[in-house]
């Protein structure tokens, strides 16, 4: 008997870069490091969010995973099945098992489609429900979001944009996917509106077992959401732990300085600012050394010198600064 599968999905190494051409021929001249070096598990039934500014690489990380990008290196694992050393065919057998929700509820959806017909693509793309057995499947996955039957003859001009996106959520469902990567499928929604979207991801990671990679840079939104966090910094994790570790017990300066930002209701509140000097370095010629150090306050001499590597500082907590844990 098989031992059971303790992660759904497993990254190791991966890394996307993209060549920069130059001149007349289209000679490369050097390489942008979307993704340089990414690791990390998620377990079966749980919730990993990758966090960070704005070009760290969350959203390449999660498209190199289902490879709509082909990564440059790396590995990646699902169940059993080495990813990145798939065919065409068996890939595309597989993509009814990793599923993505878009961010714009507003352009993710055809405007000519109605919403029966966007549902019914993808249950005929991979031929799981019989023609006859399609409507009835389609207002079970329209219940499942919190939408009524008449849902289904609308156009997507009709609709909310929460309503949008619980349709893109049941277009994600329809093909009864194990894994769910969402990138940053509430940002674009009112605050009320973020609340609903996400108590419904909860409620259907419960009912169904699902497991998702979610992608987001709202640590209050990533603080409701999150079993774990992983912490990216111009293509790379610089800290990783559990939601408490990360929340209750960061380490990185670059994670404090994330949290710091985070606003709070209560006016009384004194919060230690921590203002992050300059913007991310361009991917195209990252510092040397650890990528953060020009704007790290705790840099020092050896920082610039050599990338630090992700240590433990305890079972379920690694962070890439021999400042705050030094390498052993």
């Amino acid at each position: 008997m098989s031992a059971p599968i303790e992660h759904l999905l497993s990254v190791e190494d991966l890394a996307v870069h993209f060549p920069v051409r130059q001149g007349v021929f289209s000679k490369i001249a050097g390489y942008v490091r979307a993704v340089d070096g990414v690791s990390f598990d998620i377990p079966k039934g749980q919730t990993l969010s990758l966090v960070g500014e704005s070009g760290s690489g969350k959203t390449t990380t999660g498209r190199a995973i289902l490879r709509l990008i082909e990564p440059t290196r790396g590995k990646v694992t699902f169940y059993d099945k080495d990813v990145l050393a798939l065919d065409k065919k068996s890939m595309r057998s597989l993509r009814k098992e990793m599923q993505l929700i878009f961010q714009d509820p507003y352009g993710s959806l055809n405007p000519r489609m109605t919403v029966s017909s966007v549902l019914a693509e993808a249950l005929k793309a991979h031929g799981l429900v019989e023609k006859s057995d399609r409507r009835e499947r389609i207002l079970e996955l329209l219940k499942l979001v919190g939408l009524p039957p008449e849902a289904a003859d609308r156009y997507p001009n009709e609709f909310s944009g929460g309503q949008r996106q619980r349709i893109g959520i049941a277009r994600a469902l329809a093909v009864e996917p194990s894994l769910i990567i969402a990138d940053e499928p509430v940002s674009a929604l009112d605050v009320s509106i973020q609340a609903q979207i996400l108590n419904l991801l909860k409620d259907l990671q419960e009912k169904l077992g699902l497991t998702y990679l979610f992608i987001g840079h709202d640590l209050s939104v990533i603080q409701h959401i999150s079993d774990h966090v992983a912490v990216m910094y111009l293509g790379r994790i610089v800290e990783i732990g559990t939601r408490e570790d990360i929340f209750n017990h960061p380490k990185h300066p670059y994670t404090k300085a994330l949290l710091s930002a985070v606003p709070t209701p209560d006016p009384s509140r004194m919060l230690d600012r921590q203002i992050l000097s300059g913007d991310i370095p361009s991917p195209i010629a990252p510092p040397s050394g650890c990528h953060f150090h020009p704007r790290c306050p705790d840099c020092q001499d050896s920082c610039s010198q050599s990338l630090p590597v992700l240590t433990p500082c305890s079972d379920t907590h690694r962070v890439a600064c021999p400042v705050h844990v030094p390498s052993t």
